[in-house]
């Protein structure tokens, strides 16, 4: 039977794909195009018809990792509160560490792109970040705006930007220690009840009062806001007015945070 042969575009797609997780491993530097096009089955010469050096296949990696996470662009429509605030820093921790949302080994592969980026020359880590803080951080300082207007995080002379850096921090550390394997940090507990806990941690970290993390911070319920995120479920209560603290109780739309109209 006959071959199908490749188009231009499937090929490169192919080598883009091929490439990543080399780059991911080895770096920059440290991977060669010989390497890349016996992996991908091909001669360098095609290579080079595709992408004139490795630098341009490194950019075309660079410019698909930096459009984001369909899925959590979703949390950009949430309402500025208190209970935005913490349901935001509970999906941060599950989509670091255990891979909430997306393919976990393409977000482990993300994860390893950022570490090789930064012991060389940062770029990729520089513009990722750059869309991460342009698509997500205006919702997320916009709640500790609100959560402070609100009497649930007193004035602590912390940038809200600078604290949502704090807090991605804690989780990509966590995250970083799970890309070989069980995390290589002797915690206790199993990993979904340590995640919340760092949440937890993250959002005290940052200014949130006890008494608004107990009434917002309700696992059971912000695991199942973040399952409905993950299957779209979120296009169905554009118009939901309300909270994530609801008591126990079916999940409906009335649990989720307020959405932005428009």
């Amino acid at each position: 039977m006959a071959v199908k042969r490749m188009d231009a575009a499937d090929r490169r797609t192919a080598i883009v794909e091929i490439a990543t997780p080399l780059f991911a491993r080895r770096g920059f530097a440290g991977t060669t195009t010989k390497e890349i096009a016996e992996a991908a089955g091909v001669s360098e010469a095609l290579l080079f018809r595709h992408f004139p050096t490795k630098a341009a296949l490194y950019e075309e990696i660079l410019q698909i990792g930096c459009q984001g996470d369909p899925d959590l662009a979703q949390l950009e429509a949430l309402q500025p509160s208190t209970a935005t605030l913490v349901f935001m820093t509970h999906a941060m921790f599950r989509h670091l560490v255990l891979g909430e949302f997306g393919d976990r080994p393409t977000i482990q592969t993300r994860q390893r792109l950022n570490l090789q980026s930064l012991v060389e020359d940062g770029e990729y880590a520089r513009i990722l970040m750059s869309h991460v803080a342009k698509r997500i951080m205006p919702v997320f300082t916009a709640s500790i705006a609100a959560a402070r207007a609100a009497g649930d995080m007193p004035a602590n002379g912390i940038d809200p930007a600078n604290a949502f850096w704090f807090a991605q921090h804690v989780a990509a550390q966590m995250a970083y220690g799970r890309l070989c394997g069980p995390s290589v940090f002797p915690y206790r507990g199993d990993i979904e009840a340590v995640t919340a806990e760092a949440a937890r941690f993250a959002l005290l970290g940052i200014g949130l009062s006890r008494e608004a993390i107990d009434a917002n911070y309700d696992f059971s319920r912000l695991s199942a806001l973040c399952q409905a995120e993950k299957s779209d479920q979120a296009q169905n209560v554009d118009a939901a007015v309300g909270t994530a603290t609801v008591g126990a109780g079916p999940l409906s739309s009335a649990d989720w945070p307020t959405r932005q109209s428009g």
